[in-house]
């Protein structure tokens, strides 16, 4: 708690109405002239006064006269931060309408059907984020033996840098240097309120179903998919044409797919992002999407 005879100064910040919708601590004078901290969301800045969400314990509402000093603070930790690997990227599974998976110890042999024209690494590998527990060579042998049997290389999907990858690397699986992908996460509330200060005005169509969305602007010139996975929301193939990028399509893509999830209840979204990408994974911090972990693939050398 603030010292009480300490004294203050009114007014000695840099707050303004540009940090509605992020967090802050303001630190602010009583009536009885002691001062006290508050924190959380701004969600409202007037005339006279500005308004703080002390997340989800109500908000206050503080003078202006009476603001001694505050700054922005990181966004609060997400639960889902906290989340094993292996758990967020089971989620992906939602992505595919037929998908193929068997046990394998600790680890998950996936496949699916081309998506978007190709076969994508995330539906067509083994999931290995821990120790197999059933011995690395026959686990080896039976990520060969399932897509040998499917006449499809041999991938394993790996957390970059782990022991797993360093424990593959002798059993002949490494990676052929492209692919690295983060998984991102974010607050689907805080991204939407992001998003919704930048977003264009574009005209826009759904396509929809129960637990999915495509998004279209401007007849297909931006396109962006999401998909509900519980109260997860999985953000997917964001393409803007060439002719038309740099003028916030995406951002308005990823507000629709937001607000769509938003609606239906999804707390969390999660994206895959090539690390690579660097405009791509600009945005996407930009607007409050965090990397959990990084993802490689890993294939047998002579696949």
């Amino acid at each position: 708690m603030p010292d009480p005879s300490e004294p203050h100064t009114v007014g000695s910040h840099t707050l303004g109405p540009h940090l509605v919708g992020q967090r802050i601590v303001v630190r602010h004078l009583l009536p009885d002239g002691r001062a006290s901290d508050v924190l959380g969301t701004c969600t409202a800045w007037g005339a006279d006064s500005l308004t703080i969400d002390r997340d989800g314990h109500g908000p206050v509402v503080v003078a202006l006269a009476d603001v001694v000093t505050g700054k922005p603070v990181p966004p609060r930790a997400s639960v889902r931060a906290r989340v094993p690997a292996r758990e967020v990227e089971l989620r992906i599974g939602a992505l595919w309408t037929s998908l193929e998976t068997e046990p394998l110890g600790d680890w998950v042999l996936r496949a699916s059907p081309p998506h978007g024209g190709r076969l994508r690494r995330r539906g067509n590998s083994a999931l290995a984020m821990d120790d197999p527990g059933i011995g690395w060579g026959d686990a080896v042998w039976r990520v060969r033996e399932f897509y040998a049997a499917r006449e499809q290389p041999a991938y394993i999907q790996v957390q970059r840098g782990s022991q797993v990858e360093e424990r593959l690397a002798p059993l002949g699986f490494t990676s052929r240097g492209d692919g690295d992908a983060h998984a991102q996460l974010a607050s689907v509330a805080r991204a939407l309120r992001s998003v919704r200060r930048s977003a264009p005005d574009a005209p826009v169509e759904l396509e929809e179903s129960p637990t999915a969305v495509t998004v279209r602007l401007h007849a297909g010139a931006a396109t962006g998919r999401g998909v509900l996975s519980g109260d997860w929301l999985l953000v997917e193939g964001l393409v803007v044409e060439p002719a038309r990028r740099r003028r916030g399509l995406a951002t308005a893509v990823l507000g629709e797919v937001l607000d769509w999830g938003a609606s239906r209840g999804a707390t969390t979204a999660l994206l895959h992002v090539e690390t690579d990408n660097a405009g791509a994974v600009a945005l996407y911090e930009k607007h409050g999407f965090v990397t959990h972990h990084t993802n490689r693939y890993l294939t047998f050398r002579g696949d």
